[in-house]
């Protein structure tokens, strides 16, 4: 006979028949249409079978009529969880206890975050959200609808044009698009551009205002490239001169270099501290103790636990500390002439910013001292050498 339905829920008792007409027992369950399977013959007058847990209780009169005893030897199913469930009370206490709390934490809201706004602050967007009810720690089943709440919030934001609301397991997103405005033109005063260095002009461009050099021409710190006055002595306007005026400029770098460098690597050696995390709280539950090493660097890894596509505030925190050793190498007198040269290339296009090139070098002197490299260049860089210079005059009555 074939298993019966939703045998595991109303639970399932294998047990051995022995004695008397097992064969007529057999015989007698079918003809009462009492569910029976998995028959299997012992030899010597014995067999084993399974049958659900209700109909056990009906066969003392079978038993009886066909001279056989009965013997219980495994049970399964859902009623004899239940029964040692409830030998151990404080267990399942335990274990409803931690469903409940994980179905409570992931039903507050832990982080509410704010995305696509520029000119509005965080701050105003989260003020306006806690005056709707969102908060971290609220409760989700207390929140109306994400469509009224949104336009709620609009009305509280009249510099936003529309504010979208996104929910994913215990964190909430404000999704906000500013309304657009024509950006207020600045205000500039009348100004000259001049240099900022003692440089040769190479590129000059004026947008506005009336160029005063020319390419291939030198000039001084604080000379005038671009004029923002027009016109003769008798009838002058002043504007604000726009352009862009490139130049080369020779800037002198001492640079000094250790003929031994140092790095750091790891040695191998490293320990670990396990935390257990709940919401923004950390408790660690391995890895107390002081390290020993002098230097070292931590990496630390987290990982929470996930329901479906839900990301729940619990999870587990590993921080691996891992040892390291300074180490030392010694490079040659040319190896530590180029690492100088190169920081120095580095420092002088972070400087200038931009467009910045540097042409060329020249190494004005150079001596080794004190495990050392010490060296004086002189590095031929073309850069934006324009600078504003307001414009002060009197207007006459």
């Amino acid at each position: 006979m074939r298993q019966p339905a939703l045998s595991r829920l109303r639970g399932t008792v294998v047990m051995e028949v022995t004695g008397g007409q097992v064969e007529s027992f057999v015989n007698l369950l079918s003809e009462r249409k009492i569910p029976v399977w998995d028959v299997r013959p012992l030899g010597g007058n014995r067999a084993e079978m399974k049958l659900l847990l209700p109909d056990v209780f009906s066969l003392r009169p079978l038993l009886r009529r066909t001279g056989c005893r009965m013997h219980v030897t495994r049970r399964s199913g859902f009623p004899f969880m239940l029964a040692r469930l409830g030998r151990r009370k404080f267990f399942a206490a335990g274990v409803l206890l931690f469903f409940l709390g994980i179905y409570m934490m992931s039903s507050l809201v832990w982080t509410v975050q704010v995305k696509g706004n520029e000119s509005l602050t965080t701050e105003e967007v989260l003020q306006a959200a806690r005056e709707e009810g969102i908060y971290p720690m609220q409760w989700s089943f207390r929140l109306p609808g994400q469509d009224k709440l949104a336009k709620n919030m609009l009305r509280r934001l009249p510099d936003a044009s529309w504010i979208g609301l996104e929910k994913q397991g215990t964190v909430i997103t404000i999704q906000v698009v500013e309304a657009s405005r024509a950006a207020p033109r600045p205000l500039l005063n009348p100004r000259h551009l001049i240099s900022n260095a003692d440089a040769v002009i190479t590129e000059i461009y004026a947008e506005q205002g009336r160029p005063v050099v020319q390419k291939n021409k030198r000039v001084k710190r604080g000379d005038i490239l671009i004029s923002g006055t027009l016109g003769d002595e008798v009838n002058q306007e002043q504007v604000v001169a726009k352009g862009q005026v490139r130049g080369l400029v020779w800037h002198e770098y001492e640079i000094s270099t250790p003929l031994v460098q140092r790095s750091s690597a790891y040695t191998g050696e490293s320990r670990e501290r396990l935390y257990l995390v709940l919401g923004k709280r950390a408790i660690q539950l391995w890895g107390y103790g002081q390290e020993s090493y002098s230097t070292s660097d931590t990496v630390t890894e987290y990982d929470p636990l996930t329901w479906r596509s839900l990301k729940l505030p619990v999870g587990w925190m590993t921080e691996r500390v891992m040892e390291t050793r300074e180490q030392k190498h010694a490079v040659s007198e040319q190896a530590a002439k180029e690492i100088g040269l190169e920081r120095a290339k580095a420092h002088i296009l972070a400087k200038y910013g931009k467009g910045t090139k540097i042409l060329g070098q020249k190494i004005l002197h150079e001596n080794k001292e004190n495990g050392k490299v010490y060296m004086k260049v002189l590095f031929e860089v073309e850069q934006d050498i324009a600078e504003e210079l307001p414009l002060v005059y009197n207007r006459g009555d």
